[in-house]
């Protein structure tokens, strides 16, 4: 756990002495990788990467989520890629928790550091290197873009959490907030990152069921969420990940906030198997 206010993994192995008991789950709506999960034996690497390794804790799988891909990337001092995004048809949002990075879009260089989001269109240029002397991570989220004639394709953006004010919940005394990257009006994005903010005692007062897939990763604090028929506790670093109309809720009982960065598809018909 570095000193950012955002859970950042950095592997390693438990001792043999450990019990094999943790939170970990697989079912046929939702999944939970506990931040234990994330340990150096199931790193991967990627083509074209530098001196990087990654967690990959969602990717589309048939019957299940099948719109997007989620990493956590951890990039040494020095590494990068120019040549990072191999699908032309494949956008992307990078979310940094640790560390930054120097990131040049279209020929534009920008320093992101903790907080720090960029939305890539797809078919951008785009390279990423960490010019810094401490290892960056970052959570790099991607879909295929689907596009529709007469909207135009999303522009770059390059933000940070800080410098954006939550939007309160209605009714809700300022208990459950979200950060929008993006304004949800905006038909050209086919999907939304958020950071959802639930201060201690906040919840989600009813069972959240609808068509949008989820990957939600836990940056901050601790709650007990409602995952279809089962509460599971989740924690800073913590990972769920649910399919389609998977009932969801939350009781985030403090002592701090409780936060996590939220994906969803949205903005689309929805498709047709065959055509």
């Amino acid at each position: 756990m570095s000193s950012s206010r955002y859970y950042a993994p950095t592997g390693g192995h438990p001792p043999q002495t450990d019990l094999l008991t943790d939170r970990a789950v697989f079912t046929e709506s939702y999944a939970v990788l506990p931040k234990g999960t994330m340990r150096d034996i199931v790193t991967s690497f990627l083509p074209f990467w530098d001196d990087t390794r990654l967690w990959i804790l969602a990717r589309p799988m048939t019957g299940f989520a099948e719109t997007f891909s989620q990493y956590i990337m951890e990039v040494q001092p020095g590494g990068g890629s120019d040549r990072p995004e191999t699908d032309p048809a494949a956008e992307g949002v990078l979310f940094v928790v640790e560390g930054g990075f120097t990131l040049t879009i279209g020929g534009q260089t920008h320093d992101l550091g903790e907080g720090g989001y960029a939305y890539l269109p797809a078919g951008m240029d785009w390279t990423l290197r960490n010019r810094t002397g401490a290892v960056a991570r970052f959570h790099w989220i991607r879909k295929a873009y689907e596009a529709v004639e007469g909207l135009d394709r999303p522009d770059p953006l390059v933000l940070n959490e800080a410098d954006i004010a939550p939007s309160v919940m209605p009714g809700t005394n300022g208990a459950w907030a979200t950060t929008r990257f993006v304004d949800p009006n905006d038909l050209r994005h086919d999907m939304h990152v958020t950071i959802v903010t639930f201060q201690p005692g906040g919840v989600i007062p009813f069972l959240e069921t609808h068509v949008m897939e989820h990957g939600l990763y836990v940056l901050e604090g601790k709650a007990a969420y409602r995952l279809n028929r089962d509460w599971v506790e989740v924690e800073a670093g913590d990972f769920m990940w649910l399919r389609g109309f998977c009932p969801q809720a939350c009781y985030a009982g403090g002592p701090g906030p409780f936060r996590y960065l939220l994906y969803k598809d949205v903005n689309r018909h929805a498709a047709f198997l065959g055509r």
